[in-house]
């Protein structure tokens, strides 16, 4: 059967190539038959439909002698883990890659043949889908265990695979990646229909065809990324949804651009301006889609992202840098061979007008996707890496812009239009954003960049809330743009709740002993095991009378190390996020030490009793080269910190060594004011807002004979509104599909 699959995805390669000729040749006027275009068209799909049941079979069979088979599925995992492991590896995310473009093919080839562009539309995505297939066959998941992993004894059948990561074997795994490759297939259909647009020189009527695909793709990659960072958020135990990772962004940048060219192309069909940039938009962002493939597949962010596969080879490798000059030279050049005809449409728009306000929409946008973009390609071309902190910091001012300009824009009339007469339109929702914006001034927000925040996305929302409630009786398909951006807004709400106001606490929770923390009372009950062999660590919460149960989980994996799982108890204006750090079993001692947990700020000093703690800076040379023996692999961090008591001083470093599977191991450094040592449990080296922190426990030597408890030390914090970032998530999906179905009529 492994056999049987390589070569279903050859036939499936020379069936979609002739298509492409077929319909290349219909297009340039050599022949007038389509039908042999759409048979190998067919004969394609259900190629890559057959391999694709093929695998799954193979899969769900156990049969182990196949190599992708082996390596990303065991006989302990159930049906719906089977599914993911499918997508798991780099073989079967291109194989399931080209199986949403097949789908997408069948739909799209009967969609542009009714308004007479099949033939220009279907040649280059038949292109596309060739190297797509090129792609696979270069990295298949055809092949046998011994094939696939040389150093396999030849013709021997393993009894086991090794068995999907665990940190994939979650439900979101069954739904985040799929939705996220549909979303990669789809972003090839407004591509295809601007080279068409090109080729034939129908430099606007592509438009509305391609407007319901760019909102669809637009749509998807929007619902993938959500996904992901609500998967990361309630089970990776990071603490947060977003962490600025490489192969993260390498998705988002061309969801930005997508979305700025949805509004171009809105006005284009208005007013007829744009029409370069929509022609180069619609290129770019499906070169971003294969770029972000690059970064993820080729093995060059390895060391920087932790999403990012390993070297997949050099053929595939030189087949990703191919595909990316495909798209470039056939769509730059045609744009280069047709500039001055389209230099020749123009319009009579003025300044203040919707058509300007869309476009400062879209320098918007793209500022922030070329921010995004440069930090994700740092790592390329130099051995450094932006901060998250970087991110953060060049995104606000524009995200401030972008909240402004979706108010505005939508009270500005298209051609022309006065100040005063959008002023007047506006009052409502600028009064209602400034008392909001004043209430929480009030409440104690006094970052000024964050209050202008507050306010630029609390006017995008009240201006939306408006015309919905204006246009509620014009039909559900109408309300699509404004659904769609008073979700953004409200997004924006949540990630400033989020990112502003979370607060975190290094709990050290001994067995059956209450603690108090953000006014909740939290009790260490145990811990249990589950029946795939991990560990949940039982704390019961109490606030106000209101009991609920927490249970955060721990488990060693034979790669990752020791891995960790948050729970999460969700409230109506509030998350409280527990997530396991260690766990001190406890024993007899004739000299103890008592543990006490404290989280230093870089550049703050902290009481520990009598003694101010600062932790001064991280340390990789001599402490870091002092720790490691001439047989550890890995690397090594000291945390600097400085000690006084009012008298004396001194300066300790407690050092975390990461070995080479990443599982850190922690020495002490004995501190004489102290009376006893000091061990790093957790380090955040410049996350969230940019702010180095380290959390320690501080082991005070006594005497006297004692059992100590069995503690569980945690990181508990409190999310703010986060349901804002969930909800606005889910309007803004919801307005793009009502968007989606509207345009799609009109096409």
């Amino acid at each position: 059967m492994t056999v049987l699959g390589f070569w279903i995805t050859i036939l499936a390669f020379i069936t979609s190539l002739v298509a492409m000729l077929n319909y290349y040749r219909n297009a340039t006027g050599r022949r007038y038959i389509l039908a042999p275009a759409r048979t190998c068209l067919k004969v394609s799909v259900a190629s890559i439909f057959a391999a694709s049941l093929l695998l799954f079979l193979l899969i769900i069979r156990h049969d182990f002698s196949n190599g992708y088979v082996y390596s990303y599925s065991d006989k302990s995992l159930p049906l719906y883990y089977l599914f993911s492991a499918f997508y798991a590896g780099q073989e079967g995310s291109f194989l399931f890659w080209v199986l949403c473009s097949a789908l997408i093919a069948l739909w799209l080839s009967p969609f542009a043949a009714r308004r007479k562009s099949e033939p220009f539309v279907m040649g280059v995505f038949m292109a596309v889908q060739s190297l797509l297939i090129l792609l696979l066959i270069a990295k298949s998941p055809f092949k046998y265990v011994w094939e696939m992993l040389p150093s396999f004894p030849a013709q021997q059948i393993p009894a086991d695979g090794r068995g999907l990561n665990p940190l994939l074997q979650n439900f979101w795994m069954v739904i985040h990646p799929p939705v996220l490759f549909v979303g990669f297939a789809a972003m090839a259909v407004p591509f295809s229909f601007a080279i068409a647009g090109l080729w034939k020189r129908d430099f606007s009527g592509w438009v509305a065809q391609a407007f319901p695909w760019v909102l669809f793709a637009s749509c998807s990659l929007g619902m993938g990324l959500m996904l992901g960072a609500y998967w990361a958020y309630g089970v990776l135990g990071w603490g947060g949804y977003w962490g600025w990772d490489p192969v993260e962004n390498s998705s988002l940048v061309p969801w930005i651009t997508s979305v700025a060219l949805l509004h171009t192309l809105l006005a284009q069909r208005r007013s007829q301006k744009y029409v370069r940039t929509n022609f180069a938009l619609a290129i770019v962002s499906f070169f971003l889609v294969v770029y972000s493939t690059f970064l993820t597949r080729s093995g060059i962010l390895g060391d920087s992202s932790v999403h990012s596969f390993t070297d997949p080879g050099a053929t595939v490798y030189s087949l990703l840098i191919v595909f990316l000059a495909f798209i470039a030279v056939l769509g730059f050049g045609l744009m280069a061979a047709r500039w001055k005809e389209l230099k020749s449409l123009s319009s009579d728009a003025e300044f203040v007008s919707r058509e300007t306000a869309l476009g400062a929409g879209t320098i918007a946008l793209l500022l922030s996707a070329g921010v995004v973009l440069f930090g994700t390609s740092l790592p390329i071309f130099s051995k450094t890496s932006v901060e998250p902190s970087f991110y953060d910091a060049t995104n606000l001012p524009i995200a401030i812009a972008i909240g402004l300009l979706i108010g505005f824009s939508l009270f500005i009339q298209w051609k022309t239009d006065e100040w005063k007469e959008v002023v007047k339109r506006a009052w409502r929702s600028v009064a209602a954003s400034v008392v909001l914006t004043a209430m929480l001034g009030i409440a104690g927000v006094t970052d000024v960049v964050v209050l202008v925040f507050i306010f630029s996305s609390a006017f995008a929302f009240f201006t939306n809330l408006e015309l919905v409630l204006r246009t509620r009786n014009g039909g559900v398909r109408a309300l699509g743009g404004k659904l769609a951006h008073l979700g953004i807004a409200v997004m924006f709400l949540g990630i400033i709740a989020t990112g502003k106001f979370s607060r975190t606490e290094h709990l050290s929770l001994a067995l059956n002993i209450p603690q108090q923390a953000f006014g909740y009372t939290l009790t260490y009950t145990g811990n249990s095991s589950l029946p795939d062999g991990k560990f949940a660590f039982n704390v019961m919460g109490e606030k106000d009378g209101n009991k609920f149960a927490l249970a955060p989980v721990m488990f060693e994996a034979a790669e990752q190390g020791l891995m960790r799982n948050p729970d999460i108890a969700s409230f109506l204006t509030r998350d409280l996020y527990l997530s396991p750090v260690s766990l001190d079993q406890g024993e007899n001692h004739a000299a103890h030490a008592d543990a006490e947990t404290y989280t230093l700020t870089k550049g703050q000093a902290v009481s520990m009793g009598s003694v101010k703690a600062t932790f001064v800076k991280f340390d990789m040379d001599a402490h870091a080269t002092d720790a490691m023996s001439g047989e550890q692999q890995g690397m090594a961090i000291g945390s600097v910190l400085k000690l006084s008591d009012g008298k004396n001083s001194e300066t300790i470093t407690p050092i975390a060594h990461y070995g080479a599977d990443g599982s850190p191991t922690f020495t002490p450094s004995n501190s004489k004011l102290m009376g006893g040592s000091v061990q790093l449990v957790s380090m955040d080296v410049g996350t969230g807002e940019g702010i180095s922190t380290v959390t320690v426990n501080v082991h005070r030597h006594h005497e006297a004979a004692q059992q100590t408890s069995e503690t569980l030390i945690v990181e508990a914090s409190i999310k703010p509104y986060i349901g804002l970032l969930w909800s606005g998530t889910v309007l803004m999906i919801i307005g793009f599909i009502f968007a989606i179905i509207k345009r799609s009529t009109e096409a």
